[in-house]
């Protein structure tokens, strides 16, 4: 039986032959017996799977009758499962050319090779006379000729709009003989997490897969090192996505005792003394009896994105489709999600990534309009959470060949990408490449803070949150490492941001991030916090209280800080303070002391709603009384208006 890896379709003339004896076989295109006897020896050798030797008696039986159609077609057969698909395709359509009407699947056939050979425009041909002569032909295979026929019209439209497109080997630093692929980067670009497969010793010279890492120094990548057990071991792990601050690592790993399926996901985390964690099974439900790999985990700690691939109990198809999972308060995972069919299609998604910007999806795909093979897509998603149309990154980052293993730099310029090029070390090597402007994603920023005792300077373990502040939407909740109390954390700009820090006996942190302009640089934002214990006199700026400008009303916007003050009071049952307002200098001055005062008020009222007790609260308006900057620049300006409170 003859298995064509491009298809997997046998020609249906050779599964109807019966070659135990001349008499019993069906009527043939040739009727000279000194080609059908040669047509016979060759189907012999090709019974025992020897395709060389099968071919001299197929090429005889041409010799002996040029017009011979089987023999032409089981010539493509051969030549295709051996991947000479140029021979292939000359014996395809010598056949389609002596009878079109004889066998005219074999145009379908003729059509898929010369698609992987890139050769669109008789691709299209092909498949237009497919359509033209197979009447009768089943819907199904009817919807997806005409797929790539649209395949062919994109590819040959790409290929007359080339996008920029310079890929650059990573050098001897990441890339070896062996194969690097699966690149994931920490959102502040200085380590490079991704894997290799290699011939281990341990194991007889068999080929495993281990994780490497590799970290920039002077723009250049320096020499990765394998961070060992337990994070690696004998078996195989693979495909990683490490979390934005880089102590999470998420990857795929087969056949293990504890395995739900035949490939689960597995989490590690970074200890205080930089040791990993034994890796363990994410479980139910995110591992079934399915195959789950690589995962993408998204940079506010919440959503995991990953493949899962089964067969379909009803149609017995192979389905590999995109998921998604989110981490939920109880410390649980929730449900995995198939991600729409604007997304996923009836073919092959895989080698999906999420962009720090949490709205920039990239994957591979064959079901999607494309050059042929697995294309690299990006779909965007709608402010209502929809995954918009996916587009085509174009030729020639796409080709007829299979492209996938692609992530891009949080700063959206810079993708990476696993390629096996003539320039490369070995197998398949790592590459990056700037990416053009429109399949670039969103601009992203970062927050890096340290959270130290105000005293003492000492590190501490503490709460954050950072919320857009136009929608009251928690974009990163999350902790400070145990050992040094930092944190980091990626945010997309054009947004507004309020950050509270708090620790139980501190007094809480407020800050605000005004990240608008989206066509700046990457802006990081690096703090050092220091938390105050609640002592008599200590003051907190309340940096996310807002007012429309000479009005006291509290915005919407307001509604975060707000409701952290309160939580913050209740949990300090003995705690009293003092709300007060303050205004820069412009403007007349009484007026900015009662405004002062009537904002001040504003948040007396609202904690004093909220079941405060009045013994607890009081407020009072300074106007511009008490400035904390200079009055004479727009910045000082906005610093001295202000609402905070003072512990009594």
């Amino acid at each position: 039986m003859i298995k064509t890896i491009y298809s997997g379709i046998l020609t249906a003339f050779f599964l109807l032959l019966s070659f135990s004896s001349f008499a019993q076989m069906p009527k043939y295109s040739s009727t000279n017996k000194s080609a059908i006897n040669a047509f016979e020896d060759g189907t012999k050798q090709v019974d025992g799977g020897n395709w060389a030797k099968a071919i001299p008696y197929f090429e005889k039986a041409i010799s002996k009758d040029s017009g011979f159609i089987e023999a032409y077609m089981i010539l493509g057969d051969v030549y295709a499962e051996q991947n000479n698909f140029e021979m292939a395709v000359k014996y395809y359509d010598k056949a389609s050319h002596i009878n079109p009407t004889f066998f005219p699947n074999n145009f379908y056939l003729l059509g898929t090779l010369q698609l992987k050979l890139a050769r669109y425009e008789d691709a299209k041909s092909s498949f237009n006379d497919y359509l033209r002569i197979a009447k009768g032909a089943p819907a199904d295979k009817i919807e997806t000729v005409n797929h790539l026929i649209g395949n062919c019209d994109f590819s040959i439209n790409a290929m007359k709009h080339p996008v920029p497109f310079t890929p650059k080997n990573l050098g001897a630093g990441v890339n070896t003989s062996g194969g690097e692929y699966y690149p994931s980067l920490t959102v502040d670009q200085k380590q490079l997490i991704f894997t290799r497969r290699f011939k281990d010793d341990r194991l007889n010279g068999m080929e495993q897969e281990d994780f490497y890492i590799s970290t920039k120094k002077d723009s250049v990548w320096q020499r990765a090192f394998n961070p060992g057990p337990p994070l690696n071991s004998l078996q195989n792990e693979g495909a990683p996505s490490v979390s934005a601050d880089g102590k999470l690592v998420f990857y795929a790993a087969c056949d293990r005792p504890d395995s739900k399926g035949n490939c689960d996901i597995y989490l590690s985390q970074l200890m205080a003394d930089g040791s990993w964690t034994k890796p363990f099974n994410l479980g139910a439900p995110v591992n079934t009896g399915a195959w789950e790999t690589q995962p993408s985990f998204s940079s506010d700690g919440r959503t995991l994105y990953f493949i899962r691939g089964y067969t379909d109990r009803n149609t017995r198809r192979q389905v590999q489709d995109i998921y998604s999972t989110t981490f939920q308060t109880d410390m649980t995972w929730s449900e995995p999600v198939r991600l729409s069919d604007t997304i996923n299609t009836p073919g092959v998604e895989e080698s999906v990534f999420i962009h720090p910007d949490n709205q920039t999806l990239y994957f591979a795909s064959d079901g999607h309009t494309g050059l042929g093979g697995l294309d690299i897509f990006v779909s965007r998603k709608d402010a209502n959470g929809r995954w918009g149309i996916p587009v085509n990154l174009g030729y020639p980052i796409n080709t007829n060949e299979d492209e996938n293993s692609m992530m891009v730099s949080p700063d959206g310029k810079t993708a990476y990408f696993s390629s096996s090029r003539k320039d490369g070390f070995g197998d398949l090597d790592l590459y990056s490449f700037d990416l053009y402007k429109e399949a670039q994603p969103s601009l992203v920023s970062y927050v890096k803070a340290r959270v130290v005792d105000a005293s003492s300077g000492n590190p501490l373990s503490a709460k954050f949150e950072i919320i857009d502040v136009e929608t009251g939407n928690v974009m990163v909740s999350n902790a400070t490492d145990k050992r040094k109390g930092e944190f980091l954390a990626c945010l997309p700009a054009g947004k507004n941001y309020m950050l509270n820090v708090n620790k139980e006996s501190y007094l809480f942190y407020s800050d605000y991030f005004e990240c608008k302009a989206a066509t700046d640089k990457q802006n990081a934002y690096d703090l050092l916090i220091k938390l105050k214990q609640p002592v008599a006199g200590e003051k907190v700026v309340l940096k996310n209280i807002f007012f429309d400008v000479n009005k006291f009303e509290l915005k919407k916007e307001s509604m975060p800080e707000l409701n952290k003050l309160l939580s913050y009071l209740k949990s300090s049952a003995t705690v009293r303070i003092e709300v007060s307002g303050h205004t820069d200098n412009t403007g007349d001055k009484k007026a900015n002391l009662l405004l002062s005062e009537n904002r001040a008020k504003s948040v007396y009222d609202f904690l004093i709603k909220a079941g405060i007790p009045t013994a607890r609260l009081t407020y009072k308006g300074y106007g511009d009384t008490k400035p904390v900057a200079d009055n004479s620049t727009d910045e000082g300006k906005s610093q001295n208006r202000r609402t905070e409170f003072t512990i009594l």
